[in-house]
């Protein structure tokens, strides 16, 4: 019996170390002492203490022990490991280097230091970026009117690509120095949320240039040469770029693209040019119909050896003029009625010279590091500042609609269907503001954050399509019917749009996130990694050991706090917040030792075979990506003063992801493909079980409370969205509107209860309000009012119709051989 309470004494020893993450050193010590005081209290007997001191003794003197465990375990472990590491393409490795870590990595951790959350600075634009907003964007969106080029014209008029071109818009990325407007990210962010608030149209438009684009390719890569030539050109609105990246057979497998590039030399004026005959097929380039200058991918190949030894060169970009003889350009696609301009390219034999090359002749081969260095950054910015300012302005309309609209002569917000409805588009609008901002200051860092920039891409537009499919629910026939009143029906039309483009949400949630996160993120596996890689065999086994022992114990700590935690000790560790967030923090705490957990137990146990299993790498990012956003939500709520009147949408939103972090790890170990190890990692992660619920009716109903009336937590909510009332503002009227719906509701509830005791008995309502004022129930004035009012509430809710044959295309549409190209 003593010598079993020794072992107690020793895995009690342990489990505390593991739990408060000591190292190897003081683990030994604080064992080591634990343990003789134990025999010496407990006055154990020789044979109980000489085995429990063996039985500390071994571990302890291998694990303190260099030399002796590299001889005796690491040496052979890093054969197995070299063996059982899954073989990383070219691209993949590309893509695992390109980008840099960020919070995500604190994420990884087990115990995310929010010194370094809160460190961030908090978003602030700058003077002139403030100018633009309130000067040239606001004008702008003034000038948009999405049913005038959806319907009618199918393009933006003249006069507002003009007025695009004149004040810069696809300049916000080009620095002061090349006539650019220089912004930073959250100021390129801030505009592009600004106008997707009035318009997709206008936002694809001014998204492209501003992301992967020529533009920042040449500022990145490009040749004095070139920069000098072409980014003036851009900034003063002289060429409009796109980039031909999306093939027939190579979507989202973008390193498949079959295009090829073959160096080859051709007489041009009687003399011999060294150059590169193109053959091309692309799609769904926007911009592509009006572009000037087309930036393209391409495989480059030297059959005859004119450059050097290589034949397969790999991808290249170049930049290509739009009248470079060969190439086909000016068709259009029509995605889903949204009419943002969008086509393909194709070209048969087009010669270029090798300095259409990106970068010169240094840069062939280099393609796909461009790309995805690139890549990284815009996608960090132009779809979820789009989404951002799309959700936000579905938040702002729909609340007022459901304020406005009545059914049974009661607001339909009231009712607490509706309710279930507003209070996700109130909760999802906050996450996306947090999401999007903090991932554009990470940029604003220097950083290129490509695990973030997936997450926000994915979830900001994955939130945003579950938000209009909400907010149509609520709308009704009101969403349904396009036209001049309808603001939400081209929303609903385009959202698969944004879900698809930029690398598709399925590919992103199931191959991406937590396939790249699992290695650059990691604070151990890539540099396990290069270590077993390096071709020094002695430095490699003494990189590899250290990293190995300090990964163990990182496993084992991560095991440790998972279990306590899921006992109910998170509620225990220390974290920055006030009463309300503290709860938050520490549950980030514990899930991100769940999670890093149950990564390391998933790349262990499946190794290489984890890249083919995609639902179980989606469900790990789900986990990453919902504590990464929760992680954004208190960083927005903190940058915004902390306000108590915001407290129940940014409970909504931590609840909420949450729920999701814990539906994701019980489904994980229900699902993993060793039932064994599932039963282990459920029984470590959650001892006493799931316990996390959806975010409740209460607070439900006091988040879509907010989203009913003006208030400041619906204004901060709705930031930075156009709100000016113009001629073609829908929304901006109807929240005019909702403030004087709100002040004549007295009088509505007046004459209702006058109508329901029989003093009014008329049936019309025109009639009962004159009945009304005949019987003194209200006076003059507020007949007056609310006659006003009801006229305007009855030109919110109507819906638009058109004469008989004002949808009949066929003479535009025409037909000819690419009019039916898949």
């Amino acid at each position: 019996m003593t010598f079993l309470t020794l072992l107690a004494v020793i895995l009690a020893a342990t489990l505390v170390a593991g739990y408060f993450r000591m190292s190897v050193t003081s683990w030994t010590a604080m064992t080591g002492v634990a343990l003789i005081a134990g025999i010496a209290y407990f006055d154990a007997g020789f044979f109980a203490s000489f085995f429990a001191i063996l039985l500390f003794a071994a571990p302890a003197v291998f694990l303190n022990s260099k030399g002796l465990r590299q001889q005796y375990f690491t040496k052979g472990f890093l054969k197995f490991y070299r063996k059982a590491l899954p073989e990383l393409s070219e691209t993949e490795k590309v893509a695992l280097e390109a980008g840099t870590v960020y919070w995500d990595a604190e994420l990884f951790s087990g115990k995310p230091d929010f010194k370094k959350l809160h460190a961030i600075a908090q978003p602030e634009l700058s003077s002139d970026e403030k100018e633009f907003l309130a000067g040239p964007v606001a004008e702008l969106c003034a000038m948009l009117n999405e049913h005038e080029y959806n319907h009618d014209k199918g393009d933006m008029p003249e006069h507002v690509w003009e007025f695009i071109m004149k004040n810069k818009f696809f300049a916000m990325i080009i620095p002061k120095q090349y006539g650019g407007l220089g912004f930073s990210a959250l100021g390129h962010s801030a505009v592009l949320q600004k106008v997707s608030s009035r318009s997709a149209v206008a936002a694809a438009t001014l998204a492209v240039p501003n992301s992967l684009g020529p533009a920042e390719l040449l500022l990145e890569y490009g040749t004095e040469e070139q920069k000098n030539h072409y980014l003036p050109r851009l900034a003063q609105g002289k060429e409009i770029p796109c980039f031909g990246l999306t093939g027939p057979s190579a979507g989202s497998d973008a390193t498949s693209i079959p295009d090829t590039g073959v160096v080859c030399k051709k007489k041009i004026n009687g003399k011999e040019v060294l150059g590169i005959n193109l053959n091309f097929d692309k799609r769904y380039i926007t911009l592509a119909p009006v572009a000037t200058v087309v930036g393209l991918a391409f495989q480059m190949m030297d059959p005859d050896n004119l450059l050097g030894d290589k034949k397969q060169l790999g991808i290249t970009l170049a930049l290509i003029p739009r009248d470079t003889a060969g190439m086909e350009i000016g068709r259009r696609h029509l995605p889903l009625d949204v009419m943002f301009m969008n086509g393909p390219i194709r070209g048969k034999d087009v010669f270029i010279p090798m300095d259409y090359i990106i970068g010169g002749q240094d840069m062939i081969g280099h393609g796909w590091r461009m790309l995805v260095e690139c890549l990284s950054v815009g996608r960090a910015i132009s779809l979820p500042s789009c989404s951002t300012g799309g959700a936000k302005m579905v938040a702002f309309a729909t609340g007022a609609y459901a304020r406005i609209r009545k059914q049974f002569n009661l607001p339909i917000g009231r009712f607490e269907g509706i309710e279930e409805a507003l209070c996700r588009i109130a909760g999802k609008t906050y996450t996306l503001a947090a999401t999007s901002t903090m991932t554009a200051l990470a940029v604003d860092r220097g950083e290129r954050p490509a695990v973030p920039s997936a997450i926000a891409k994915m979830h900001t537009t994955d939130m945003a399509r579950s938000m209009i499919s909400d907010a149509m629910d609520i709308h009704g026939g009101k969403g349904i019917i396009l036209g001049p009143s309808n603001y939400l029906g081209r929303a609903w039309m385009g959202a698969p749009i944004w879900i698809t483009v930029e690398g598709a949400n399925i590919l992103t949630r199931s191959m991406i996130i937590f396939g790249q996160g699992a290695i650059r993120c990691h604070p151990y596996v890539l540099k396990e990694m290069e270590a077993a890689y390096l071709t020094d065999q002695e430095e490699s086994l003494q990189q590899f050991d250290k990293l190995l022992f300090q990964h163990m114990g990182y496993s084992f700590q991560n095991g440790v706090r998972s279990f306590f935690q899921g006992l109910g000790t998170w509620r225990l560790e220390r974290s920055p917040g006030d009463k309300f967030t503290k709860q938050f923090y520490s549950k980030i705490t514990r899930y991100s030792a769940a999670f890093g957990f149950a990564a390391d137990v998933s790349m262990l146990t499946l190794g290489g075979s984890l890249k083919k299993r995609e639902k179980t790498s989606a469900r790990l990012g789900d986990v990453l990506s919902h504590l990464y956003m929760a992680s954004a939500v208190l960083k927005r709520y903190l940058d915004q003063g902390e306000q108590s009147a915001d407290q129940p949408i940014v409970a909504w939103a931590m609840h909420h992801h949450f729920y999701e972090i814990e539906q994701a790890l019980k489904m994980l170990s229900y699902n993993f493909p060793s039932k064994g190890v599932g039963f282990f990692l459920r029984r470590v992660i959650f001892p006493l079980g799931t316990h996390e619920l959806p975010p409740g009716d209460r607070l439900g109903h006091k988040a879509a409370s907010l989203l009913l009336s003006p208030n400041e937590t619906r204004q901060r909510l709705t930031d930075g969205i156009d709100k000016d009332e113009s001629e073609h503002h829908f929304v901006a009227k109807m929240n005019h509107v909702l403030a004087k719906v709100i002040d004549t509701e007295p009088l509505e509830r007046r004459v209702l209860k006058a109508i329901k005791s029989g003093e009014i008995d008329e049936i019309d309502p025109v009639k009962q309000l004159a009945q009304a004022l005949d019987k003194e129930i209200i006076s003059k004035s507020e007949f007056n009012s609310l006659t006003k009012v009801r006229a305007q509430v009855a030109e919110i809710i109507a819906t638009d119709d058109f004469p008989f044959d004002a949808f009949d295309r066929t003479i535009a549409q025409g037909e000819d051989e690419h009019s039916k190209v898949a």
